[in-house]
């Protein structure tokens, strides 16, 4: 039987700066259901799976028509949720990581990230970058940089500035999106793996894939979706709805 792709939204209720994100409505539509939606517009997945550690976001899902599993509160990180998710679904053979706070990613560039994943037999992993122009950017440790070689597999991702310039203009600068594409063996082989020193210390996950020999998939976009952190994040997105809708 040919394995299922599904897309799997991690969502929790708490958060830091934002507490109870998924559930905030612009336009009439939760967060999470405007990534929903946009999922759904993928081509070649299977399903799409929401996964909460919240009754509220479970409810609220089920109520828009998502398909929406509970998961654990104790997990520490979106992939130790998916992971569960994943783990109960012997069917799934292809798993792709969406932020539950994205609502304005494109399906093409999950699309990409699918195709990373399924077509590359090399491939444990996928994901995106996107090239960085602003020196501010550059040197900013909330942007992850990241290098890769000439087959576009990941060498390294990092919160400095990568690679160091002792010859200036020789090279370009990527940011990395967090988006990942997983296969479901390298999903739980990950998930199961001790921290690593580097992720530690740059406190970046998927340095525990790369320092156990797991590659990488890269592709290239140009567009950059952005993540609602922030109230402020929001009242944007909020504005950017609401003048489409009048």
């Amino acid at each position: 039987m040919e394995k299922q792709t599904a897309i799997i939204i991690p969502a929790r209720y708490g958060s830091s700066r934002l507490e109870g994100k998924p559930l905030l409505k612009a336009g009439n539509k939760y967060i999470i259901q405007w990534v929903w939606e946009k999922c759904s517009k993928c081509k070649g997945i299977d399903r799409i799976i929401i996964a909460t550690d919240d009754n509220r976001i479970f409810d609220a899902c089920k109520n828009f028509g998502a398909e929406a599993e509970m998961t654990s509160s104790e997990h520490k990180s979106g992939s130790d949720r998916i992971a569960e998710v994943a783990k109960r679904h012997p069917e799934i053979g292809y798993i792709i990581n969406v932020q539950g706070d994205e609502p304005l990613i494109e399906p093409e560039n999950i699309e990409l990230v699918r195709r990373g994943v399924v077509e590359d037999n090399s491939a444990d992993i996928s994901t995106l970058v996107r090239e960085i122009t602003d020196k501010e950017e550059v040197n900013n440790p909330n942007l992850v940089k990241c290098i890769f070689d000439v087959n576009n597999y990941a060498m390294y991702f990092s919160r400095s500035k990568i690679p160091y310039e002792r010859n200036e203009g020789k090279s370009k600068f990527y940011g990395h999106l967090g988006i990942y594409g997983y296969k479901k063996e390298a999903l739980f082989k990950m998930t199961s793996l001790p921290q690593t020193n580097y992720e530690m210390a740059e406190s970046l996950e998927q340095l525990r894939a790369l320092q156990n020999g797991m590659k990488i998939k890269i592709a290239i976009v140009k567009n950059i979706p952005v993540g609602i952190d922030t109230i402020e994040d929001f009242e944007k997105f909020k504005e950017m709805v609401e003048k489409k809708i009048d």
